[in-house]
């Protein structure tokens, strides 16, 4: 093989790089819009709240029907498998297909505890008869806390999906940004996670 065809072949191969580099860069950037659109969405239903909390209609208010200490310990389960998932990421960047899995494997239980905990929350409350047809409040919280339980059951099937694809075919760069996007969805959720916790229950406990 001549000097100038293993120029052209390593010059084919960097550029090859290069352009996944920047396809997944852009990939990223894509899915840093859609992050804001979504907290649109949430200061929507966040401001809808604030103006809906006290609209009980003679039906309880949260200080009736909020258990702190359960809510405490979903916010807890969320909050490590932000913290497993983080890991993840670090067995990512060296290039550890089998921890990869295993953190994930882990952030998905800690999820699926959390979003438990909110169907029996949820549950209770209807059969309790405090639905969300119950007061103007409750239609806010159930609308409230029910989409960002939405939002983390996609998570825990993007999860699954990207185990899947990390099991066949590795730590490609593909995978890799796939993997930084829905690390990012995973922390946001965790953040308004923080914020719901807040304005929902800690202060509608008082």
């Amino acid at each position: 093989m001549t000097t100038d065809t293993l120029h052209h072949t390593h010059g084919q191969e960097a550029h090859a790089e290069h352009g996944h580099h920047d396809a997944g860069d852009t990939k990223v950037f894509g899915f840093w819009v859609y992050l804001m659109s979504d907290c649109i969405l949430f200061a929507s239903l966040f401001a809808t709240y604030a103006v809906l909390v006290n609209g009980t209609a003679d039906g309880p208010s949260g200080k009736d029907i909020f258990e702190l200490p359960f809510v405490l310990v979903e916010t807890f389960l969320l909050l490590f498998s932000s913290i497993t998932y983080g890991f993840a990421m670090l067995a990512m960047n060296k290039g550890k297909v089998g921890t990869v899995n295993t953190w994930l494997g882990l952030t998905f239980l800690f999820g699926a505890g959390f979003i438990a905990m909110e169907i029996y929350e949820f549950h209770h409350l209807i059969a309790e008869g405090f639905g969300p047809d119950k007061s103007a409040f409750l239609s806010a919280f159930f609308t409230l806390v029910g989409t960002h339980g939405i939002h983390v059951t996609s998570g825990l099937i993007w999860i699954i999906v990207m185990m899947i694809q990390v099991g066949k075919k590795g730590l490609t760069a593909r995978n890799r940004t796939r993997l930084m996007c829905l690390s990012l969805f995973w922390h946001f959720l965790d953040v308004v996670w923080i914020c719901v916790f807040t304005v929902v229950y800690l202060m509608g406990a008082m």
